[in-house]
């Protein structure tokens, strides 16, 4: 067992700091809101620090799940970051969805302080990380990742290294850019199939034993049909995510006219007032 850091306990980092915990793990968290890391080491019987400074001091591994670039940025620099706090030998595992630049940037940051630095952005949602299986891609040399794999597997179904530092984000932008289509897909589905008179749930139950199914149909066909959205990802983190995707297709050459289209989709949903909305209430738009 090894002494964790856990910084940033949204609805990702809350559970999967937990499953740390419950694997023996000795965790110290950080939260930008203290009451929230309080109230976690009063839940799993950790201990909670005032910054990702303190946090990081003394840990083998610092975990992090905050909100964009920026966000990143915050918990590992400065006199008050995790960097500062970290020793030499130490290991961060950035889980939050940033784009491979800022990773390649802490990357060679962490790497001039003696401290190893693998990208590691999940799938799976709050259910995921809640249940404890989330699909884990990972950028980073062989050694560090081989060193994180035992803590991350405490909320992975699945973990896999993919190449170096920036790997990982560049996988989690392949797989924004599926789930985007998918679900627009089967909003158009839905919708056609409310114009057309049909039962969506009798005709979901066919067609998902098909070529047709997906994780999306499986888990979200019955909230999409009920109209019900206050769950699950929102559509304003999976526009930054978007974004990530778009902008990085530029700098490649990469086209993603799907990609886009649906990223305007969203904005429409943003325009809606569903900025909080789960991912799949594209919907609505159709309605």
């Amino acid at each position: 067992m090894a002494r964790v850091a856990f910084l940033g306990l949204g609805v990702m980092g809350y559970p999967m700091a937990g499953h740390l915990s419950k694997a023996g793990h000795e965790v110290t968290v950080y939260n930008r809101t203290a009451a929230k890391a309080a109230k976690w080491a009063e839940e799993h019987g950790g201990a909670h620090a005032p910054t990702p400074r303190a946090a990081a001091h003394g840990a083998e591994f610092v975990m992090a799940c905050v909100g964009n670039d920026d966000d990143l940025r915050s918990v590992c620099l400065g006199e008050e970051g995790a960097f500062a706090g970290m020793a030499s030998g130490a290991l961060f595992v950035d889980h939050t969805t940033v784009s491979a630049q800022v990773t390649r940037e802490l990357h060679g940051i962490a790497g001039q302080a003696g401290l190893g630095f693998v990208d590691a952005p999940v799938s799976g949602g709050q259910a995921g990380a809640e249940g404890g299986v989330l699909s884990i891609m990972c950028g980073g040399d062989a050694e560090s990742y081989a060193r994180a794999e035992p803590v991350i597997a405490a909320y992975a179904r699945i973990c896999r290294r993919l190449g170096d530092s920036g790997a990982g984000q560049l996988a989690k932008m392949m797989n924004q850019i599926c789930i985007a289509g998918l679900v627009q897909g089967l909003s158009e589905a839905l919708a056609f199939g409310e114009k057309a008179g049909l039962d969506g749930r009798a005709v979901v139950e066919v067609i998902s034993a098909g070529a047709a199914g997906s994780w999306q149909m499986a888990n979200r066909h019955q909230t999409m049909l009920d109209d019900a959205f206050d769950h699950g990802f929102a559509v304003d983190w999976m526009r930054k995510d978007l974004g990530i995707c778009l902008a990085t297709a530029d700098r490649i050459g990469a086209a993603l006219p799907v990609t886009a289209l649906v990223d305007q989709f969203y904005k429409d949903v943003q325009n809606m007032g569903g900025g909080r909305w789960d991912t799949s209430s594209l919907i609505k738009r159709l309605r």
